[in-house]
């Protein structure tokens, strides 16, 4: 069997831009850092993913100085996947054919933001029929409108996603659960 994968989704400087407005989990990069420094201690596969928007005026977009990974991601990766959507799934070069050519079937999920590209490529792991591992304090989001206006917290969307994505699509860990 394989060793698992960590997919590290969308750590990139734009997401410390103020504009986003308040965010959750202040431990998050510490957290990711943690993760990533066990992951290359055991040797294991490490896969980051950079969101290339397209979307005009993005922080994200690939000639904006918000779309370099963060620094403390310096070091070795075996696998740079590159979106312009919310699933690591829907990048370039293919996740999916890179964890199924090296035999993985289970993955860890942390990044930013835990409701976005986060969730959706859990989903879609676990669609995929992987064995998705979602490192919840690993992540963190932001207050968001709904579609009536009314702020949500982004503690609230952060609890939405660990109750969505656990027994249904995946396992939700905590960083202490991986690395300890």
């Amino acid at each position: 069997m394989a060793d698992p994968a960590l997919l590290v989704i969308d750590v990139q400087r734009g997401f410390e831009d103020p504009a986003w407005g308040r965010r959750d989990n202040p431990d998050s990069e510490a957290n990711i850092a943690a993760l990533v420094a066990h992951w290359r201690d055991e040797g294991w596969p490490l896969v980051f993913v950079r969101h290339d928007s397209v979307e005009p005026g993005s922080v994200l977009r690939p000639d904006a100085p918000g779309n370099p990974l963060m620094e403390f991601l310096d070091g070795e990766h075996d696998l740079l996947v590159t979106k312009s959507v919310n699933s690591a799934f829907h990048g370039e070069p293919s996740l999916q054919a890179w964890l199924d050519g090296k035999g993985i079937d289970t993955v860890y999920i942390c990044g930013m933001t835990t409701n976005h590209c986060c969730e959706t490529t859990a989903r879609v792991a676990g669609n995929l029929g992987y064995d998705m591992r979602f490192v919840i304090d690993a992540t963190h989001t932001y207050d968001r409108p709904d579609h009536t206006g009314r702020v949500v917290a982004a503690e609230d969307l952060a609890r939405a996603t660990s109750a969505s994505l656990h027994g249904e699509f995946g396992t939700v860990v905590q960083t202490a659960d991986v690395t300890g």
